[in-house]
């Protein structure tokens, strides 16, 4: 059987057409999330860091992570950045002209409303007790979709894994679930971070700024609302946007879904690419009928549409 031209840019535009005007405007905005009452948290304070690594060292040990060594040629680990070996680290932000540093720690922020849970197709990132956001392997397909959806720039893909994981830290639950604390605190030489509750922690912050007036930057807690609100505090003299943390207040999950719920209002975003596909659809027949019509000319055979 011959499918002519006509027939498959009809059947291609039926396609396109009850595809995009089935898609039913069936979101609604989120509201903004509250913490949980057993969530747990991290107080990271930058003035009291000395970089000395001993929690990225601590973490990697607890979680059984093997040493990343690439850099060293397999003398000793010395990670640049999170990667599928290192869900904890600490980096240094130095602003050279005003003689400006300081050290942050880099992990996962167990956010309130997490970006990553939001943007996972398979509920393979979970909001778990003590408000852990947890991975499951199970679930997973491997569309890194967490990756592009964490303002944070958390979760990394295990490429050199035939069966790769997610990679990003989970507030050492399990040495939660035996009365311990998370690896990193429990060898902090300075306390420069600690572990508790998040309610506790909130206060114990707000305490430190209200203390040490001027010392801090803005004095402000970040965390306590930021992107939503998080499980991870910070305590830094420098903008915190120079340290990698974003300064907005609406959670990115909150942001998308406000995003998704305006452009399928009314149909806006359905029948917008209907029109696109149809203009599309409409430029691509004249062609063929164009085609179709100088086939006929200089063969004398009747067209073939």
């Amino acid at each position: 059987m011959t499918v002519s031209r006509r027939d498959l840019l009809k059947s291609a535009g039926a396609g396109v057409g009850a595809t995009v005007l089935g898609a039913a405007p069936g979101l609604a905005a989120r509201g903004e999330v509250a913490p949980r009452e057993d969530a747990m948290a991290l107080l990271y304070d930058a003035t009291a860091c000395i970089g000395c690594r001993a929690c990225v060292v601590a973490c990697a040990d607890v979680n059984g992570l093997e040493p990343d060594t690439a850099l060293t040629g397999g003398m000793y680990s010395m990670p640049l950045d999170l990667n599928a070996r290192t869900k904890n680290i600490i980096m240094l932000w130095r602003d050279e002209e005003k003689e400006q540093y300081s050290f942050v720690k880099h992990q996962c922020m167990h956010c309130l409303d997490p970006a990553c849970v939001s943007g996972c197709p398979f509920h393979a990132l979970t909001k778990e007790e003590w408000g852990v956001v947890k991975w499951h392997g199970d679930l997973c397909i491997g569309c890194r979709y967490c990756e592009i959806a964490c303002p944070y720039d958390v979760p990394r893909f295990e490429w050199e894994s035939f069966n790769p994981k997610i990679i990003k830290c989970e507030l050492c639950d399990h040495r939660i679930a035996k009365g311990l604390e998370p690896g990193c605190t429990d060898v902090c030489p300075t306390a420069a971070v600690v572990f508790g509750r998040r309610d506790e922690l909130k206060t114990a912050g707000e305490k430190r700024i209200e203390e040490n007036p001027g010392k801090y930057y803005q004095d402000h807690l970040y965390g306590t609302d930021d992107l939503g609100g998080t499980q991870v505090f910070y305590l830094a003299t420098v903008p915190f946007a120079n340290l990698g943390l974003p300064e907005r207040k609406e959670s990115a999950a909150h942001y998308g879904s406000k995003v998704h719920t305006t452009l399928y209002k009314w149909m806006l975003l359905p029948l917008t690419v209907f029109g696109l596909m149809a203009t599309f659809i409409r430029r691509r027949w004249k062609i063929f009928e164009e085609e179709a019509l100088r086939e006929q000319q200089e063969t004398g055979r009747p067209p073939q549409l």
